[in-house]
């Protein structure tokens, strides 16, 4: 069995703050090298789907920027497809306000494909799954809907929004709840959903123009209480980061420093692609010091890094210090400047000898472009 792929680009917006002020979430880069819509968009190629659409709201230049023609996922081919799904596309004069709102601009692609199924994934949930397992769950279950979710959940990870699931001994629910946890043994779920193509399509129909815009609220929590849907939660066991907030992904971006963690996302075997840039490797003088750093490559280094994550084209003077940061592409840190618990965006320039010090969960945020 076939089935299309569906990415919504924007539903943690609002909850990553400044670091999403001139771009979606799904652009948000990570990790040295990547942005979040790379390992969704990986995962799903990964699983033999070819045919992929993505909702977007606003702010979405740099998404296509990087996303382009899909060639680094193997989208860019004649028995493949790949789409970016705008608002207004489909004749809806407001932005969206929730996920299933936001699918009303994707029904004319679904109809378009030929598959029988559907994953629907967020963005901001890192892993690296097989959706073809799941799917094979979920047909084998017999449920109107698989969830697919996980045990660990961290307290800075936590969001109001995350749906919460308990199961019986066959993994289908017996209780899910919103933002609540519904008791001993609950999962969280993922963001993802597997279902029937043209039972999305109805749903979708049904509920947007009865003014119903959220999948899990209106549609999936309410059908479970009235007892008109069977949900099959598909446990995941590997390493899964959920970046709903700040603190989240400034952590989770360390997180991917661990063995094993990265072990578990940069599989061999399926592997995450992203934009490709031919930059020469990374350059460390005799005066640098790194330690316990990912050093993306076309960075210069003449200064002290300690647990920081640098991306790539940063430039670091001489004298200069970071500790447990997140430098972002572009930048460039004077010398004596001394940086701690940031989040540098891209581009920015910070002046010799400036000082930058915020919390380990409050880390200082410098805009996009900025001058230090």
């Amino acid at each position: 069995m076939k089935m299309t792929g569906i990415i919504f680009s924007n539903v943690y917006d609002a909850s990553l703050g400044d670091l999403t002020m001139h771009r979606t979430v799904a652009s948000l880069p990570f990790g040295g090298r990547y942005r979040f819509v790379d390992f969704v968009l990986s995962n799903m190629v990964n699983s033999n789907i070819s045919s992929i659409g993505l909702i977007t709201k606003y702010n979405y230049q740099s998404l296509m920027d990087h996303l382009g023609s899909g060639l680094e996922w193997d989208l860019s081919r004649k028995n493949a497809s790949f789409y970016i799904l705008p608002p207004f596309a489909s004749g809806i004069t407001n932005v969206y306000r929730g996920n299933l709102e936001a699918l009303s601009n994707a029904v004319k692609f679904l109809q378009a494909n030929k598959p029988d199924y559907v994953v629907m994934c967020d963005t901001t949930v890192i892993c690296n799954i097989d959706y073809e397992r799941a799917l094979k769950s979920h047909i084998e279950s017999g449920a109107d809907i698989t969830v697919i979710a996980n045990r660990e959940l961290t307290a800075f990870e936590a969001d109001s929004n995350d749906l919460m699931l308990l199961t019986d001994e066959n993994g289908m629910a017996t209780d899910l709840t919103i933002g609540q946890h519904p008791g001993e043994g609950a999962l969280v779920g993922m963001g993802m959903f597997i279902m029937e193509r043209n039972f999305l399509i109805s749903i979708i129909n049904n509920y947007v123009s009865r003014g119903r815009y959220s999948f899990e609220k209106d549609f999936l929590l309410s059908r479970f209480v009235e007892g008109d849907i069977k949900i099959k939660v598909y446990e995941f066991g590997g390493a899964v980061l959920r970046n709903h907030n700040i603190v989240s992904y400034f952590k989770n971006n360390f997180k991917i420093m661990k063995e094993d963690i990265r072990a578990d996302i940069f599989k061999r075997n399926y592997p995450i692609y992203t934009k490709v840039r031919d930059e020469a490797p990374a350059f460390y003088s005799e005066s640098s010091s790194v330690s316990d750093c990912i050093v993306a490559d076309g960075c210069t280094v003449a200064g002290k890094v300690e647990g920081s994550v640098i991306f790539r084209d940063v430039t670091i003077d001489e004298g200069a210090s970071i500790k447990n940061s997140v430098i972002m592409q572009g930048t460039t840190i004077g010398k004596g400047a001394k940086i701690e618990n940031a989040i540098i965006d891209k581009d920015v320039t910070v002046t010799p000898g400036a000082v930058l010090i915020g919390g380990s969960s409050s880390p200082v945020i410098v805009h996009k472009g900025d001058t230090i």
